[in-house]
């Protein structure tokens, strides 16, 4: 009597035709259907890690974005202040006069961490002026409150920030202000004071933000 036998293998289905009282023995066949399902399923492994591995390599965009920024600064006029981008962030880069850099001084007792003691600068920021050199001013232009850019308002004694006002920035969105070494006064909703990204000079008249000094 012959038996109709089926089996699967690998979701594939094959019949086999057996006497009764005879086991099917067609070995060839089984190992072959394992074998194709196995490098099927290599195959399919590697055609998918393929693209995964490649999303983690940074495209060139990516790379530019994160390089070191030169920024001339030989025409910058006293008290003037020009913007460059690094990373994706303003940077403010400002040419602080005499009277600015006294303003500092004075502004002591009125700032929530005069002696930058929160790590916001890189250790050779960690000073009165906040840069390397305290001539120049390097801070990132983002309120250390919810992200917005401070103003820049160098006047002294503006009307609509009162006659203690010495100079600095000041933020629009809710108010908080800071000196022109990117110091936070206090009583205001920014925590902390303005970030001053790592840099260091190629000459004295180029800047690089991005690279520290023992780096450069």
């Amino acid at each position: 009597m012959k038996l109709v036998h089926r089996r699967s293998i690998g979701g594939i289905v094959t019949d086999a035709v057996v006497t009764q009282g005879q086991q099917p023995t067609d070995t060839s066949r089984r190992k072959f259907l394992v074998g194709a399902t196995t490098a099927l399923s290599t195959v399919g492994a590697v055609g998918v890690a393929t693209p995964f591995v490649a999303s983690w390599q940074p495209s060139a965009k990516a790379k530019a974005a994160g390089a070191p920024v030169k920024v001339d600064i030989s025409k910058i006029l006293p008290g003037e202040q020009i913007r460059a981008e690094w990373r994706g962030k303003p940077v403010f880069v400002l040419r602080r006069t005499p009277e600015m850099l006294e303003s500092l001084k004075a502004n002591s007792d009125r700032v929530a961490d005069p002696k930058s003691e929160e790590p916001q600068q890189p250790s050779y920021a960690t000073n009165e002026a906040r840069s390397i050199n305290p001539e120049i001013a390097v801070l990132v232009g983002i309120c250390t409150h919810l992200g917005c850019s401070p103003q820049f308002r160098p006047e002294v004694g503006a009307a609509d920030l009162g006659d203690g006002w010495l100079g600095g920035y000041f933020c629009p969105c809710h108010g908080s202000s800071f000196d022109l070494a990117g110091r936070v006064y206090k009583s205001v909703p920014a925590p902390t004071n303005l970030i001053v990204p790592p840099h260091s000079y190629e000459s004295d008249n180029v800047l690089v933000i991005g690279v520290d000094e023992e780096n450069a």
